[in-house]
């Protein structure tokens, strides 16, 4: 795609994150002219848990992803505790495996190039539909003209703003905050640990780095003069962080950091752009899916966009409708529940009562697990 002479395309895909990625591909693979528009160059490390399940492989390997191959390390245990540092352990029901962001946007980034997709860094700053089109403007002055528009740009954007979702006039009252180590800690074990106010993720990625990411309520961390401090003071109370951010030792010059994360329920189509990944909806990263959620949203949007460029989806409203169904039939359950867990957990002395019934059933903790997962994704066939 020449974008010097040719500003017009058939999908443009804001944001070239974990979702934009892999819908750019889905499409292209399939013969689609596609466009991404990211802000941000390749590679790059992103706050993030970096847990995948396993119901996403079989699909990511159809695209040529093959994490396990790329040194993704395979987890099929889970550790849970408490603040009170009650434990409780499990065999994960499907599995997942361990990778960075840093690692497997970057791969995916070049397979896209590969299959013909066009990148640009940039940002955009307005989006205009009229005429059944797009019209896109960016913070280089350049302008697009698409059939499609996807929306895979992250948590919250300016572009929330312009577009008037309601989610975004909501206080988003929690900050997330990721780095790698090296250190001891099992490499098959993904483990989520509760301190008050939020709790951390702790899995094996490759090159035998620890990712350690946690969140927390914004109002707890700001009586706090740094992330040091704040995790001497609350983060340690529980033994098993204490022992890992005492004995482990940081690989990044400092931890990265985001605020003004939103757990609301967002609208996977808004102004006719459907919405992918972390845009359309967030699971809390206490559920470990996020990513799988990421990569499985962008497949479904794909699949509908291809019916509909076909003729097979008659009108741009049933596209719209149909994706807002499948998303809501895939995901709406589990944001929910995601959201119910987490506020369980966050209250010690219920998170233990909880911890003390899982004990002694421990097949509820496997249902549980699963109602936030889903099952083995298709291979796309080309």
């Amino acid at each position: 795609m020449d974008l010097n002479s040719k500003k017009e395309v058939q999908v443009i895909i804001i944001g070239g994150g974990l979702a934009g990625l892999v819908s750019a591909l889905h499409l292209a693979l399939k013969g689609i002219e596609v466009l991404i528009i990211e802000k941000n160059s390749y590679p790059l490390h992103k706050v993030c848990g970096e847990y995948i399940s396993n119901e996403v492989l079989p699909y990511l390997k159809s695209l040529g992803i093959k994490p396990l191959e790329m040194g993704a390390v395979s987890i099929s245990k889970f550790i849970l505790t408490t603040q009170s540092n009650k434990v409780l352990k499990t065999k994960l029901p499907l599995g997942g495996f361990g990778m960075s962001r840093h690692l497997l946007d970057y791969t995916l980034s070049s397979r896209v190039q590969d299959a013909g997709v066009y990148i640009i860094q940039d940002t955009v700053t307005n989006i205009q539909y009229r005429n059944n089109q797009f019209f896109v403007k960016t913070k280089n002055n350049s302008s697009y003209i698409a059939n499609i528009v996807l929306g895979a740009y992250g948590k919250r954007s300016n572009l929330d703003i312009k577009l008037n979702r309601s989610f975004i006039k909501n206080k988003s009252p929690y900050l997330a905050v990721k780095a790698h180590y090296t250190g001891n800690f099992p490499e098959d074990v993904v483990a989520i640990h509760n301190f008050e106010g939020g709790y951390c993720g702790v899995s094996k990625v490759e090159n035998n780095k620890i990712n350690i990411c946690y969140i927390t309520n914004y109002k707890t961390f700001q009586k706090f003069k740094s992330i040091p401090d704040f995790e001497t003071q609350v983060v340690y109370k529980n033994d098993a962080l204490k022992e890992l951010f005492t004995t482990c030792k940081l690989t990044f010059e400092k931890p990265l950091s985001i605020s003004q994360i939103s757990f609301d329920i967002k609208k996977p189509v808004e102004n006719h752009i459907l919405m992918c990944g972390d845009t359309a909806g967030m699971i809390h990263p206490l559920c470990g899916n996020g990513m799988g959620m990421a990569i499985h949203s962008a497949k479904l949007v794909s699949e509908l966009v291809l019916q509909y460029l076909k003729g097979q989806i008659e009108s741009r409203t049933d596209l719209e409708q149909q994706y807002a169904q499948v998303w809501n039939t895939h995901f709406l359950k589990r944001v929910k529940t995601g959201k119910i867990l987490a506020a369980l957990y966050n209250q010690n002395k219920l998170s233990q009562f909880v911890l003390g019934i899982l004990k002694f059933f421990p097949n509820l903790l496997t249902k549980i697990i699963k109602s936030t997962h889903g099952k083995p994704l298709k291979a796309l066939e080309i």
